[in-house]
């Protein structure tokens, strides 16, 4: 995870994402550099554009937003019959006593 850190880190300063630049970062971090994830991590970001990659991802983060507020008003949906359920049961009883 720190290394996905150290690279969206690099392109916000605006620096190379590379393997030096990124050991540079997890090291500052005081964090153990492992080559072969920095390697891994470079490789997978040889021809991506972070800044797109970014805009997309918070769009998709944005959308369950709308989903949730969504859900609040189906509760208040299964509301309402509960509260009629209990007017007529209480309806019920009045007519056992006259």
């Amino acid at each position: 995870m720190e290394y996905t850190y150290a690279a969206l880190l690099l392109h916000k300063l605006e620096k190379e994402v590379n393997e030096g630049n990124i050991k540079s970062v997890v090291a500052a971090a005081g964090a153990e550099v492992d080559e072969s994830k920095v390697k891994s991590l470079v490789a997978s970001l040889k021809g991506v554009d972070i800044a797109k990659e970014l805009e997309s991802a918070s769009l998709v983060a944005a959308a369950p937003a709308g989903g949730a507020s969504e859900a609040p008003a189906e509760k208040k949906e299964e509301a309402k019959p509960k509260e009629e359920k209990k007017e007529a049961a209480a309806e019920g009883l009045s007519a056992l006593f006259g």
